[in-house]
């Protein structure tokens, strides 16, 4: 005999192949326009990847971002395997700072880099802002 679970399963599954999805799916995306979206859950994003002395992705670097009126980093993140961050902001107009933090960073080969500058980004709204962190050579 088939147990309560597996028929509850399969059940499901049959509602959700014939196109009848379950309210749970339905509330978890909410149809309509961003407009509609409140103040809260809108945001920007600031999407870079973080380039050494010789043009190649860097992994495994902090990432700060800050605003541009405040002395402190508010974000961090780290670079994944291809060099790239991704980090959430507040939508609306803003300037924002992103530099690459290297306190304690060692490269897998060795390398030693040195800071790089500091990216100014302007965010006006809800929207994605693309950068790149160019890291310098270490001075030995």
């Amino acid at each position: 005999m088939i147990g309560r679970a597996v028929r509850a399963r399969v059940l499901l599954c049959l509602l959700v192949l014939c196109g009848f999805p379950p309210a749970s799916l339905l509330t978890a995306f909410p149809a309509g326009p961003a407009d509609q979206l409140k103040p809260k859950d809108r945001y920007a994003l600031i999407f870079g990847t973080v380039w050494g002395p010789d043009d190649r992705p860097v992994y495994g670097v902090t990432v700060k971002v800050r605003r541009a009126r405040d002395k402190h980093a508010r974000w961090e993140t780290f670079s994944n395997h291809r060099g790239e961050f991704a980090q959430r902001v507040p939508a609306g107009k803003v300037e924002y700072v992103v530099w690459a933090d290297l306190k304690g960073f060692k490269s897998a080969d060795g390398a030693r880099f040195g800071p790089g500058e500091e990216v100014r980004v302007e965010i006006e709204n809800d929207e994605r802002a693309d950068i790149g962190l160019h890291l310098t050579k270490a001075v030995q």
